[in-house]
């Protein structure tokens, strides 16, 4: 067999990022729970057509076919993707279990989904995210909206990574703006705008007048508008400054408000308010999300969302949301790249216990057993080499305790630094650093 290569854009983390991922986990699912949001795990795969509902994302869903399958099978309803976030899965479940379901329904969400975009660094084809949303039957007030950056900013700031920033905005800004100054396609205007970091404001511009049927007038409108940015409610007047009135513009301002005051009292510095945000999918109805991580602005962002109303309806009955997703894959393989996340050990092994002879290994088993029982990671010497040998083995694998056994009292050492002492195994414990690996 040759030697496997790498498939781009399918990481594989080395065991000592992976601890530092199920470390990071462990602290944004303790946050999602200090808040009220309870677990849910949904099937990786949905029909293709709820798939491809709401947005322009045809070109990045994978396709599930069996090996064998007929190559003019199953299309259309019967066909299954693999889904792309969690929001689209999350509103099927919704709507699948509303008459279970308590509202306001409050769940978290950490699942992989997949992606056929070009990979990149920070962007990959099959990636972790973690999801908060919050549903409603008919109405969902819009105090939602200002809570989900308190809860991201917690879950971030709880995480060995640099600070974040949180850009906001509001759909119904842009939206109630555009038909102020008079064009007839809204979501068009929002897609254009939403390139503006990627093409500049010049092709935009164009962009603008090509599929929203914007005049030179109102393409440099649209663009003063996404030139706004504050970091309190003193957008609302650069807002109004601009001379458009519309009733949604001002439903949006005031929600927005809301947001970035609500922010401000919580954690200052937490919540910008920037009206070029505007998130590409076409499901976004009112606040909009994106985080920046500071010092890795270029790289976009690792943390997005918004409300939406219309993504899940039944009929007359509708179930409108806020959602807010952590890009975890997406913001782990940034600083892995920077080499800015490390760990005191590359094992959660805190203790080593070594084996005099092998007809001894069982009084070494016993020692283990009774770490463990009290929560110390132990593990027991492969051999019974010499104890200079099984301590080197310990060195190697970051192991900072080799325990040894003895007829007339157990001994264990601190290998970093030599020091020795008598211990008994039922009622030793490392220092609380040592317990385990620490993250940095």
């Amino acid at each position: 067999m040759s030697k496997p290569t790498p498939i781009s854009g399918f990481p594989e983390w080395t065991t000592s990022q992976r601890m530092i991922e199920q470390f990071v986990l462990d602290r944004i699912r303790h946050t999602f729970e200090l808040y009220g949001f309870a677990p849910l795990e949904t099937r990786s795969v949905e029909p293709l057509d709820q798939l491809l509902r709401k947005g322009e994302t045809s070109k990045e869903v994978y396709l599930l076919r069996r090996l064998q399958a007929d190559a003019d099978g199953p299309a259309g309803d019967d066909a299954l993707g693999l889904h792309f976030d969690l929001t689209v899965p999350f509103a099927r479940y919704v709507l699948e279990n509303a008459g279970k379901l308590q509202f306001p329904f409050r769940r978290y969400q950490i699942q992989k989904v997949w992606r056929g975009e070009r990979p990149q660094e920070g962007r990959y084809r099959e990636f972790l995210q973690a999801d908060i949303d919050i549903v409603d039957r008919d109405t969902l007030p819009a105090h939602y909206e200002a809570e989900m950056p308190l809860v991201i900013g917690d879950a971030l700031r709880a995480l060995p990574i640099p600070p974040v920033r949180i850009q906001v905005n509001n759909r119904k800004i842009c939206e109630g703006f555009y038909r102020g100054i008079g064009l007839t396609d809204p979501e068009a205007a929002l897609r254009a705008v939403d390139k503006l970091d990627k093409i500049g404001p010049a092709k935009v511009a164009g962009l603008l007048a090509e599929t929203a049927g914007a005049s030179e007038a109102q393409a440099k409108a649209c663009l003063a508008l996404a030139e706004i940015s504050a970091p309190d409610a003193s957008f609302a007047d650069a807002v109004r400054a601009l001379g458009v009135t519309d009733p949604l513009l001002d439903e949006g301002i005031a929600e927005l408000v809301a947001v970035v005051e609500t922010a401000a009292a919580h954690a200052p510095g937490l919540c910008v308010a920037d009206l070029r945000i505007a998130r590409g999918l076409d499901y976004y109805t009112g606040t909009v999300y994106e985080t920046q991580l500071l010092g890795y602005e270029r790289f976009g962002s690792i943390c997005s969302g918004g409300r939406y109303d219309d993504l899940a309806s039944a009929g007359a009955v509708s179930y409108p949301g806020v959602g807010i997703s952590i890009g975890v894959t997406r913001l782990l393989g940034l600083l892995f790249g920077a080499d800015a996340l490390s760990i005191s050990r590359n094992v959660p092994t805190c203790v080593l216990v070594a084996v005099g002879v092998e007809e001894e290994r069982a009084a070494s088993n016993a020692v283990a057993e009774a770490l463990r029982s009290r929560g110390v990671p132990t593990e027991v010497s492969p051999n019974a080499a010499k104890f200079g040998k099984q301590i080197r083995y310990a060195e190697r694998r970051g192991i900072p305790y080799v325990w040894f056994p003895g007829a007339e009292g157990d001994q264990v050492k601190d290998i970093r630094s030599g020091e020795q002492s008598g211990a008994v195994a039922g009622e030793w414990m490392p220092p609380h650093q040592d317990l385990k690996p620490r993250i940095g």
